[in-house]
């Protein structure tokens, strides 16, 4: 009878085996327990763990000086942010198209609206996105035939822009129009819905709390009364979001005002809670 022997030249390496199999099992454990905390509290357990890239002394002069956001935020948010504009251009490909030239300044401040909507979020790089596609004004496109000034393509997982279009929305900080803000709550509602990660899933709570909220009859009453939010956010259940982020960010006092249950679903959802918000 044949009988293996143990191997004492590999047997040292039984401890490391079993530290394997024990962080695995930690990890295991942690995974569980983090997503019961985002369900339990709406937010992550961990948001952020280490910021180590940086912007370069030019972006971080445009951050400084266009960004109203950043210059609100505390120094380690600051630095959590940098390190998040700085990932975002590392991650992305921006093609100009129709004679635009790629600025380090266009790149900047489209990946500065994309982190601050993502902000509160652990996953912030935005998955579906991989191409930025940059037009000086409004665009054909093919998807519909009509011309637009911005548009999510998933299927190409571009972001397409009109650089007229988004430096008006970032702008002009009270007319709650921002380009940017939308197109890039498309993106993110879309992966919500594709991903089970815990961000994703706590826009899906938040998003049927909203939905919920909408089939009142107080709230049906008041949005008549009131008209308060424009036209468009009523064409579907994604512009309606993509509307509402846009007043979330540009108007959150005057949106608070007049529906604070819809603007703390929406701060859950986000899980927003820095720069005064």
């Amino acid at each position: 009878m044949f009988l293996l022997q143990p191997n004492n030249d590999i047997a040292w390496l039984a401890p490391y085996a079993y530290a394997v199999v024990l962080v695995g099992f930690l990890l295991f454990l942690f995974r569980i327990f983090e997503n019961w905390f985002a369900d339990r509290y709406n937010r992550p357990l961990v948001r952020h763990y280490l910021t180590f890239k940086k912007v370069s002394t030019t972006q971080k002069t445009i951050l400084e000086d266009e960004f109203s956001f950043y210059k609100k935020l505390s120094p380690k948010f600051k630095r959590q942010f940098e390190h998040r504009v700085a990932s975002f251009i590392n991650s992305k490909k921006f093609v100009g198209r129709d004679g635009v030239e790629i600025t380090d300044r266009m790149k900047v401040l489209i990946a500065a609206i994309g982190c601050m909507l993502s902000f509160g979020r652990k996953h912030y790089l935005y998955s579906l996105i991989d191409y930025i596609l940059i037009y000086p004004d409004s665009f054909y496109s093919t998807a519909n035939e009509e011309y637009h000034v911005g548009e999510f393509n998933p299927a190409g997982k571009a972001l397409v822009l009109s650089w007229k279009a988004f430096e008006e929305g970032y702008k002009i900080t009270n007319d709650n129009l921002n380009l940017g803000i939308h197109e890039f709550m498309h993106a993110m509602q879309l992966e919500s819905k594709q991903s089970r990660d815990i961000d994703s899933t706590r826009f899906a709570k938040q998003f049927q709390n909203i939905l919920k909220r909408l089939t009142k009859q107080e709230v049906k009453d008041k949005l008549d009364e009131t008209r308060y939010f424009r036209e468009y956010a009523f064409t579907n259940q994604y512009e309606f979001m993509a509307v509402l982020a846009e007043y979330f960010i540009e108007s959150p006092r005057e949106f608070n005002g007049h529906f604070p249950v819809l603007y703390n679903h929406t701060k859950k959802l986000l899980n927003f809670n820095f720069a005064g918000y």
